[in-house]
């Protein structure tokens, strides 16, 4: 059995010896789990976030913690621009009706990127790789995130906004690329879909918990926007009604998953442990 078939309680057991564990976005290390690793470490993240490991607890416990950074910014980037591709030529849509024996020429046009406005929300690596991108499509490109300075955003060719509502207003692309945190969890909700124009599309390949997915349903259902692409979901594998939408993309959480992002992230990680289990071995060296 693969360590994410076990339930919680079996994979606990599993850490009463470990020095190291490696977990990746659907295993939470609470502070439960954590208290039956008595000889643990080093967290290790594959892939990029730690909002599924109680940090200030692993902090507490003198635990170090990793992840593989940069390793994924690509495949999610690209993700993202498929994903968008995909929505604006209705893709999915139509290769369904195709399938079904349904020549469906004539059944409506699709709109093009370019000339478009993709509103990010994060700008950090990911957001940021996924703005060049998009101007390559010939998209303007703005986002709202309060921690990245104009400057930055200037060197990328982006406008940014100091209101969220702003940008969800003007954008035909919103894309999330922001970090789960207290502050973010829920932040596009009813109010928040409302804003968007009845023509634009909604794409999250960060985090499920960002978006009120109910809300997400009801905008989809009652045309507040035209469609959305999800990577990622409140609760995975998800058990919304997103799943019986026609104008919604669905793709099981796969931003990071290519050949070259899985050789990179555990390169990027084998290399990040062992240094940090050096470093742990002279701190414990007697003087």
């Amino acid at each position: 059995m693969k360590a994410y078939e076990l339930d919680q309680g079996e994979f606990a057991k599993l850490l009463k010896d470990a020095d190291v564990v490696v977990v990746r976005s659907r295993r939470r290390l609470d502070r439960c789990t954590i208290d039956r690793a008595p000889r643990l470490k080093v967290i290790a993240r594959a892939g990029v976030g730690l909002d599924n490991v109680d940090v200030d607890y692993a902090v507490k416990r003198g635990i170090t913690l990793l992840s593989t950074g940069d390793a994924s910014t690509e495949a999610v980037a690209e993700l993202t621009i498929g994903l968008m591709i995909a929505l604006a030529r209705r893709i999915t849509e139509l290769d369904r009706k195709m399938k079904r024996g349904n020549w469906c020429k004539n059944s409506g046009a699709g709109v093009e990127l370019r000339g478009k406005t993709l509103g990010i929300i994060g700008l950090g690596r990911i957001g940021s790789r996924v703005a060049e991108l998009a101007r390559v499509f010939g998209m303007r490109v703005v986002a709202y995130d309060p921690y990245v300075s104009r400057e930055k955003a200037e060197r990328l060719g982006v406008e940014l906004k100091q209101r969220l509502e702003d940008l969800l207003r003007e954008s035909d692309f919103v894309s999330i690329h922001a970090v789960l945190t207290e502050e973010t969890e829920g932040m596009i909700g009813e109010r928040e879909l409302r804003l968007m124009k009845p023509t634009a599309y909604l794409v999250n390949t960060a985090r499920g918990a960002i978006v009120d997915e109910e809300a997400l349903v009801r905008a989809l259902e009652g045309g507040w926007i035209a469609g959305a692409a999800l990577d990622v979901y409140e609760r995975e594998p998800p058990s919304s009604r997103l799943a019986g939408l026609e104008n919604v993309i669905l793709t099981p959480h796969v931003g990071a998953s290519t050949v070259e992002a899985q050789k990179r992230i555990a390169r990027v990680l084998a290399e990040k442990i062992l240094v940090a289990l050096e470093n742990i071995g002279e701190m414990g060296e007697s003087p």
